[in-house]
């Protein structure tokens, strides 16, 4: 079963509802299995600039099953470059995109762009486990 806009649309606000815990300013974005947005939001406080990262680190954690931030190592080997390239070099490999599963199968994915590399992904679990 495919991500519904529903669901993308409940794991933006709790990512947004924990980056309010956290007072730091977000953008979340959530993307199908495919990598394409599903559902974006950019708090008030936000840099404009979280908006591309955002984006990137969830479509890199759909395109690889995992979180964006366990590719940052392999960021600059051949192959990962090659596939980011080949991509059109959208995908971002650093902290803050988780993929979403389910019955153990990537239906797409969250990323977070604002706050700090962890903040970022910390918002984006808090998204998902409203699933």
């Amino acid at each position: 079963m495919a991500l519904t806009l529903e669901e993308a649309n409940r794991i933006a606000q709790g990512a947004i509802a924990k980056a309010t815990e956290l007072n730091i300013g977000i953008n979340v974005a959530v993307c199908d299995a495919g990598g394409r947005l599903v559902a974006f939001q950019r708090m008030d406080n936000a840099t404009w600039a979280g908006g591309f990262g955002s984006q990137g680190k969830a479509m890199a954690s759909a395109a690889f099953g995992r979180p964006s931030g366990d590719l940052t190592e392999r960021a600059n080997t051949p192959t990962l470059r090659g596939i980011v390239a080949a991509e059109g070099d959208h995908m971002m490999l650093g902290q803050g995109g988780v993929p979403i599963t389910r019955d153990g199968k990537v239906i797409g994915a969250v990323g977070v762009g604002g706050g700090t590399a962890q903040e970022d992904e910390d918002c984006s679990r808090a998204g998902i486990a409203l699933l």
